[in-house]
This record gives structure tokens, sequence and C-alpha cells, in this order.
């Protein structure tokens, strides 16, 4: 008996190999937004709370929008977090600003300093959730600069800076370290009821949750990047059909495969709820679904790319568009 599943196993997946191709997830130079997702994710297990990746905060004074890599709201603390994935020596060079040497055949490269930049968008982050309506008790918001590579290594210039969070201290944090927090943000919260803390952090993450932010690209395997979507590329009856799969109607789309029991249908299901800007959570009765040809794809410009890309939609698990 279990060999004639092993043998059913082995030809099924060679018939779907046949209809739809091998799935690889693209090699994308994702602009460094995959090592936000691996931070936020890390800083929620250590913290707990809630992490914000890839905001796009109005700045009043630029009439532009300032891009913060990760915001975390945790239950006494807001953290704002600048990720940069240096490689190499890293030093303060003319102007202030940051010089990072890989080796002695790259040229040093030069970036404008963090923690300058983390302390403008604690600014911005705190003015946008005033003008939302959320009231800020003094000092809640705080900067840090996050240097998660292994391969970073800050001189001491850099490394000691209260805002500057190094590798190795990063790799050092652990759950059980919960309390370091506090000591970043000494006692922030403290004296308030519970009662009123409950509808405080309920604006905040309502404010947080529908602050403009990057769109959201996830490909099979869980990895994510950042950017916009464009439009979608296929044969003109499912480009028709997807014409209402727009950001101005839905709010994140998920691509399946038919199942098991589905193997006629050389199909893809995008499957999509319509956007409510009430935030009320969506019922079932009002999922869609719409199905496409494998060969359609997502035309998608990933943060910091200088032009957009194709992906196959049979790569992609979900994509999360931004009002």
């Amino acid at each position: 008996m279990w060999f004639e599943v092993i043998c059913g196993l082995i030809v099924y997946k060679i018939f779907r190999r046949f209809i739809y191709g091998e799935v690889d997830v693209p090699d994308v130079d994702a602009g460094g937004s995959e090592v936000s997702f691996i931070v936020a994710d890390r800083l929620e297990k250590i913290y707990g709370g809630k992490a914000y990746v890839g905001l796009r905060i109005p700045d009043p004074e630029t009439s532009s929008r300032q891009h913060i890599d990760v915001v975390l709201a945790a239950k006494k603390e807001i953290l704002v977090v600048a990720v940069r994935n240096f490689s190499g020596f890293l030093e303060v060079g003319d102007g202030g600003n940051w010089v990072c040497t890989r080796d002695k055949k790259h040229k040093p490269e030069n970036y404008p300093d963090p923690v300058l930049e983390v302390t403008k968008q604690v600014e911005i982050l705190e003015s946008y959730l005033e003008l939302r309506g959320v009231s800020l008790p003094k000092g809640s918001l705080i900067g840090k600069v996050i240097l998660p590579n292994p391969n970073c290594r800050p001189a001491y210039s850099i490394a000691f800076q209260n805002e500057v969070i190094p590798f190795a201290m990063w790799a050092e944090l652990k759950s059980e370290s919960k309390p370091g927090i506090s000591s970043w943000i000494k006692g922030a919260f403290h004296g308030s009821k519970s009662e009123t803390q409950d509808v405080w952090h309920q604006k905040l993450h309502f404010s947080l949750s529908t602050a403009p932010m990057w769109d959201r690209l996830e490909f099979k395997g869980d990895r994510k990047i950042l950017g916009e979507f464009i439009d979608f590329k296929g044969n003109s009856d499912d480009l028709q059909a997807l014409r209402q799969v727009n950001r101005s109607e839905v709010s994140q789309f998920l691509v399946q495969k038919p199942s098991l029991f589905d193997l006629g249908r050389s199909r893809l299901n995008i499957l999509y709820y319509p956007r409510d800007y009430r935030r009320n959570a969506a019922s079932v009765s009002e999922l869609k679904e719409i199905a496409v040809k494998p060969s359609t794809e997502v035309l998608f410009q990933p943060l910091n790319s200088k032009k957009p890309r194709k992906f196959k939609l049979s790569s992609v698990a979900s994509v999360s568009l931004s009002a």
C-alpha cells in the first residue's frame, strides 16, 4: 500500500511540475527590506508588542514621505528602528557621514549618519501620531540604529553611541532580557491606569496600522520585500478579470494553486477581500476569487530599485497594498 502511495505522490509532483514548472524564489535585491523583517520578528519575540515595517510617514517640512524601517509598539515602549545591514569596517568620515569599507577590492562607501536620520524619524512620527489624536508621554519614542550584520565592524566612535546597537549587543539580546528595553525608555508609561493604557494602545495601533506604508510582496517560503505594486502582466482575458484587484478596492490578495483534487485545472486562484477603510473584520462571505493562468506575472518595483521587476504569480504567496 505504501508503495502505491509513494508512487502516486511522485507522479503527482511530476504532473504539477509539467503544468506549472518549477517554482523558485526569484533572486532579487530587496533593498535591505528583508533584513528589516528579520529584525522586526526578533524584536517582537524578545519584547512582545507589534512591529510595523516599512512606514512612509508624511514630513510637512519637505512635503515628502519619510521611510521608517521598523516601529515596535510594545506594552510600555515605542521604538523607532533604523536597520543598517552594513558589512565591513565602519567609521565616521568627513562631515559626520558613516564610511563603510568592505575590503581592498571595494571603494569606501559613504552613508548619511543613521543616528541623525532616526532622530529625525522620531520627530516626524511623534508629530504624525499627535495629529492622529495619539497623545504621547514625554520621551515615549526613542530611536535606535541596529547593525545586525555579523560582518560589520564599527569603530569605537560608532559602537559606543547610545543610539547604536552593534551586532555583538544585538546577538546577546534574549527573550528573558525583556526589562532591558525599559532601560531605553525609563518609565515612560508608569503611573497611568491600565484602562487608560488600553484605550491609548488601541489608538496607537490603529494609527500605525492605517499609516502610509510601502506595498509588501511575500514569496513562497516566507520571504518578504517592500516596494510598489504597479500592475499585472498576462493575457487580455486575465487582465480584464484582474482590473478589480487594485489598491483603491483591495488591501491584500493571496495566490493559491488548485488543490490536490483540482488536477485538471491549470489555473491559479487569486483570493481577495474588498478594502474596508473602517478596519472592520471582513466576513468569509466577502471573499472573492479570480482564476488566472499560471503565466500571469506581477510587476513590482522593490524598494531602492531603479526599475520594476516581473515576478511569476506561481512564486508569490501574497501582496499587500497600501491605501
